[in-house]
């Protein structure tokens, strides 16, 4: 504690003995008599040193109390100290406090955020297990029922992984050239079993050489495909329109709300149709318009209520 004193205080006691000597050089020059310059300069030791002791004590004290506030983050401990410079202080400890309350608040939204969506994605994904499941306890395993399950389940971690790494910035574009009919093909066969299914027809016409990120297009392209699928009727069609600059996906569906479509890309919104069918996160379509933004890329939603919906990406302007 000295050392931090003398650190803190030192150079004025260098002020204060550099003085002593200066006088001392004055009394010796003018001849004037020693003991004046003596009993002058004991008198102001015995000052200083009485001075020191009260400093000190100051010193220590705050030491102490700033010691406690670190741990305990009391903030009346400092608030006693009323210098100008200490006041200057706790504007920024105040300040400091305060951003780092924010910040905590901020976290605990988040996390908060994040353990209702694993949450949610849980339940969601315990579906396909649970009809494994089932067919599996029943002895009653159907081929094409298994891929489907497994195929809804995959789709559903990749969409939750993509939706954390995206979350997070940890997005990472790799642009290069790629065919946007080629992207269609490979969804289509990979979901072949759900097309089959719900006995829906495809056709693709057209083509763009795109370059863009291939991976986070693909995505975006199974997310948009995912609910056509999902919402579409039984037995109907989805067209896919591609030309330079632009790509139309329409299906004939159960259509969108009016008053749902200006929210489709808000984080968490599903919708009218999302409640009644309970198939929807809310997040796919918020990824899509983000990660179109970052491809440069820009979508527009047309729907009507048992008609279908188109589905426009085209270039930003």
């Amino acid at each position: 504690m000295i050392k931090k004193y003398w650190r803190e205080y030192g150079v004025w006691y260098g002020i204060y003995f550099f003085l002593s000597i200066n006088f001392l050089l004055i009394f010796y020059l003018y001849h004037l008599p020693f003991s004046y310059f003596q009993a002058s300069f004991i008198f102001n030791l015995t000052l200083l040193f009485l001075v020191t002791l009260y400093f000190y004590w100051k010193f220590y004290q705050k030491c102490k109390d700033l010691h406690h506030f670190i741990y305990v983050k009391e903030v009346e401990a400092i608030k006693k100290y009323t210098l100008p410079s200490d006041d200057a202080y706790q504007a920024i400890i105040q300040q400091t406090l305060q951003e780092h309350s924010s910040a905590i608040h901020s976290y605990k939204l988040k996390d908060k955020h994040y353990q209702d969506l694993i949450k949610m994605w849980a339940h969601q994904m315990k579906v396909p297990i649970s009809a494994i499941s089932l067919m599996a306890q029943t002895e009653q395993l159907d081929k094409k029922e298994v891929q489907e399950q497994l195929l809804r389940l995959e789709n559903d971690i990749a969409r939750l992984l993509n939706y954390i790494k995206f979350s997070q910035n940890h997005s990472d574009f790799l642009f290069e050239k790629c065919r946007i009919r080629s992207l269609f093909i490979d969804l289509i066969k990979k979901n072949k079993t759900f097309f089959l299914k719900k006995d829906l027809s495809v056709t693709i016409d057209g083509d763009w050489e795109i370059i863009s990120d291939k991976k986070w297009l693909s995505f975006v392209f199974s997310q948009i495909l995912d609910n056509a699928i999902k919402y579409n009727k039984k037995g109907g069609h989805i067209i896919i329109t591609v030309k330079e600059g632009r790509i139309l996906i329409e299906d004939t569906g159960i259509g969108i709300l009016k008053e749902d479509i200006p929210r489709l890309f808000e984080e968490g919104f599903t919708g009218y149709n999302g409640h009644e069918h309970q198939k929807a996160t809310g997040f796919g379509l918020y990824m899509v318009k983000k990660i179109l933004n970052n491809l440069e890329l820009d979508i527009k939603i047309e729907s009507q209520i048992d008609k279908g919906t188109k589905v426009i990406i085209e270039k930003e302007e």
